[in-house]
C-alpha cells in the first residue's frame, strides 16, 4: 500500500480529521503539499499531529505554506508566489503516505492547473471525504464524477457528521462506491476517539475501483 490522496466534496468537509483517522488506521505518514492560511493559526499538519500523537518524523514539511485562508492560486498570489505542478513529486516513506489536498477537486492552484492536476501528477488512489448532511449526495456525485473524467482511481468515500443511512445509501448506489468509514461528531476529539472508531471496510480492502464503474 503506497497511500492515498485525500480530497473532499468542499473546504471544512472534515478532510483533516479524517486524514488523522485513516493515519491512525494504517500508520501512515502525513503530507499536506500546500497548505493555505496559516495566518489563522494551526497548519493542518499541526492538527493531525495532535490528533495522532504521531512521532514528528512521520510528518512531512508542506511545499507550499501560504498566510491567508483562501483557495491556494489566490492564497498564492498575495503571497507572492506562484504553485507549479513542477515542484510537486512523491516522497519516499517506510510507511504508506496519506496526502490531503486543499479544498475540493476542482480548486484552482495556478493559472491553468486544478487541484485534480496535482492528484494526477502525484499518482495516489483517491479518498473523497463528504459531509453526511443535507447536500452531501449532489456534492459528492459531482467530486466523484470529477474524478472519473480525469480517470483518477477512487477507492471510496469517508462520511463525516452525524450518522445518515439513507444518504449513506444513496451515495452508495447513484456514486457506485464504497463508504469506507463514518466518522460521528467526536467530544473529546482526540487519538483515542478516532481509534475507537472502526472502518465499516477493512483497510486490507481499500483498492481503487474499477475505472468503468
Amino acid at each position: 500500500m503506497r497511500g492515498f490522496f485525500i480530497t473532499g466534496t468542499d473546504t471544512d468537509v472534515g478532510k483533516t480529521v479524517a486524514a488523522a483517522w485513516v493515519c491512525l488506521q494504517i500508520d501512515a505518514t502525513y503530507w499536506k503539499p500546500i497548505q493555505s492560511g496559516l495566518a489563522d493559526g494551526l497548519s493542518d499538519t499541526d492538527v493531525v499531529h495532535k490528533l495522532t500523537e504521531k512521532r514528528a518524523s512521520d510528518f512531512l514539511k508542506s511545499r507550499y505554506s501560504l498566510t491567508q485562508p483562501l483557495s491556494p492560486h489566490e492564497a498564492a498570489r498575495l503571497d507572492g508566489v506562484r504553485i507549479s505542478l513542477d515542484d510537486f513529486w512523491l516522497p519516499q516513506t517506510q510507511s504508506p503516505l496519506i496526502v490531503e489536498g486543499a479544498g475540493g477537486v476542482m480548486v484552482p492552484i495556478n493559472e491553468k492547473d486544478l487541484m485534480l492536476d496535482l492528484m494526477h501528477h502525484l499518482g495516489l488512489p483517491v479518498i473523497v471525504v463528504a459531509r453526511s448532511t443535507l447536500g452531501t449526495i449532489n456534492h459528492t456525485l459531482l467530486t466523484l464524477a470529477a474524478l472519473r473524467k480525469a480517470r483518477l482511481p477512487i477507492v471510496g468515500v469517508i462520511l463525516n457528521g452525524p450518522e445518515n443511512e439513507a444518504n449513506k445509501l444513496a451515495i452508495e448506489t447513484y456514486g457506485n462506491v464504497p463508504i469506507l468509514g463514518f466518522l460521528p461528531p467526536l467530544s473529546p476529539l482526540n487519538k483515542q476517539a478516532l481509534l475507537d472508531v472502526a472502518p465499516l471496510i477493512a483497510t486490507n480492502q481499500w483498492t481503487p475501483l474499477p475505472h468503468d464503474k
